[in-house]
């Protein structure tokens, strides 16, 4: 007590928490905008970072990403476009919604599961992060192996009705992954002679392309109707009313933030990975998992308390042994290496006031995230009125500038352009975009740990004797087979439905 007593005062004064604040309102912006990622933010606000103090430059960093977590929920939810890859799912029902007359539910209630999962996440870091970080060192190849085939399981309950279609998706999707540099051979393959090919296909322009430009497509093709504003939402949400809406949804909420932390822990999963298998689970555990998709609550509940509780589950590998769980905690070990900190185990004994200043600024951030959010709901709902004509090209510009960022390859336009117009194929013909996006995501992942496990011992029967990978691959078993069953089921009732009536004997 006596050390975050000493953290509280060092985190409270003016300067700490107006850096935080600036970095929390920067990360919201860069996470509203398709293709400038959280990862950028971060990597922007780095060098400022330098000539700060070790609690401040990180304060900085810790701001910009929570308010970068947030902000993709913006446009996931009132353009159907993730503004990070860890607003995907948001897409599923927050863009629904806001087409069915309730954009300022749809940001209300993200934003309040938001700022749960993130408490709930700094709660877990604070009291049970040596215990996390143990758990994590457990996993090798073998379990990282199991929990991606777990996360691909998802494709099965991602077709929106059509478990063939979502399939081929999938299959589709992880055909395009394995183009590229061979990642343990080095070699190149499905390049056909074409040397951008052999960097693959990153994931963000292929995400940008198949959500936004597709989208752009189908508006130019057809212009979407203007829809009737609910007007109890057209401003803002209530607070009593969101309170009411998150507690009626408390278990998928707690379980949604769960997920996301412990995912968030393990090395290269991240949001992107936790909020595809909260919704996956939310859907597989709800009475009405028909309704997901088309715009209820517990679908944006379980994407955005999972996304931003796996902001707090990164720190915990960082600061116990001083690996990074994905690119943002990466720049934020090197911030504090640069400062001759050296994370790892001895950090909590030698700095820990400085540790519990990391936690608090989390907290601290969080609420800033709120703020901000709350008042800029009003800015926010403001895209809906502006003219089709004027936001399409601000849109597409914005996409492109962001794909082009990434790597600073052109080439990478062209792969907007190219998944943009397979997007618009695939959603004319009913193909579900999630499974496709998922194998794009997951595919290298589950190829490069099952070739690792492999070449470190040829012995298949690990997968199954190791106890954690054996448990996530039972898990992805049942999760196929219940979502074959699912579709069987939901394709019995449809039939029945339509079933003519029997003619009556007089």
């Amino acid at each position: 007590m006596e050390n975050v007593l000493m953290s509280l005062e060092t985190i409270l004064n003016v300067q700490t928490l107006v850096i935080l604040l600036i970095g929390v309102t920067v990360g919201i912006i860069v996470g509203s905008i398709p293709g400038f990622t959280i990862t950028m933010g971060v990597a922007l606000t780095l060098p400022f970072s330098f000539s700060m103090d070790p609690i401040n430059g990180i304060a900085l960093m810790m701001g910009v990403q929570v308010g970068g977590s947030s902000g993709g929920l913006i446009t996931a939810s009132l353009l159907g476009i993730p503004g990070t890859p860890s607003a995907m799912a948001t897409t599923f029902d927050g863009y629904p919604m806001a087409r069915n007359g309730q954009p300022g539910k749809a940001l209300a209630i993200g934003l309040g599961a938001s700022f749960v999962g993130s408490i709930i996440a700094g709660i877990i870091l604070i009291f049970m992060a040596p215990l996390l970080a143990q758990w994590a060192t457990e996993f090798g190849p073998w379990e990282l192996f199991a929990l991606m085939l777990f996360g691909l399981s998802a494709i099965a309950s991602l077709g929106d009705g059509s478990l063939i279609k979502g399939l081929v998706a999938g299959g589709l999707g992880l055909m395009f992954a394995l183009v590229g540099i061979d990642p343990l051979q080095g070699t190149p393959r499905f390049t056909f002679g074409f040397t951008q090919l052999q960097a693959g296909f990153n994931f963000l322009p292929v995400l940008i392309g198949l959500f936004a430009f597709s989208q752009l497509l189908g508006d130019i093709k057809k212009p979407p109707k203007s829809y009737q504003v609910d007007k109890t939402t057209e401003v803002s949400y209530s607070f009593t009313k969101t309170v009411g809406d998150l507690s009626r949804s408390f278990v998928n909420l707690i379980r949604s933030s769960l997920i996301g932390t412990f995912v968030g822990i393990l090395p290269a999963a991240g949001g992107s990975i936790a909020n595809i298998l909260s919704y996956d689970v939310a859907k597989k555990f709800s009475k009405i998992p028909h309704k997901f998709g088309k715009g209820i609550k517990d679908g944006l509940i379980a994407s955005e308390a999972s996304n931003n509780s796996s902001v707090g589950g990164a720190l915990v590998p960082m600061l116990a042994f001083g690996i990074p769980g994905d690119a943002v905690t990466a720049m934020m070990l090197g911030a504090l290496l640069i400062h001759g900190i050296q994370p790892g185990p001895l950090l909590m004994e030698t700095q820990p006031i400085l540790v519990y200043g990391i936690f608090i600024s989390f907290f601290i951030a969080t609420i800033f995230m709120l703020v901000v959010q709350i008042f800029g709901i009003k800015v926010f709902l403001k895209i809906n009125q502006i003219p089709q004509h004027y936001l399409i090209p601000t849109i597409l510009l914005l996409c492109a500038l962001g794909s082009f960022a990434i790597n600073n390859r052109v080439f990478d336009i062209w792969v907007l352009l190219l998944f943009g117009i397979i997007g618009y194929w695939m959603k004319s013909n009913d193909f579900p975009l999630p499974p496709f996006v998922l194998g794009v995501i997951l595919g290298p992942m589950v190829e490069t740990n099952l070739r690792q496990a492999i070449s470190t011992d040829s012995n298949l029967l690990l997968f199954i004797t190791r106890p954690i990978s054996g448990v996530l691959i039972g898990l992805a078993v049942l999760s196929m087979i219940y979502s074959i069953y699912s579709s069987v089921k939901t394709r019995h009732v449809a039939n029945s439905n339509h079933s003519p009536p029997e003619s009556k004997v007089l």
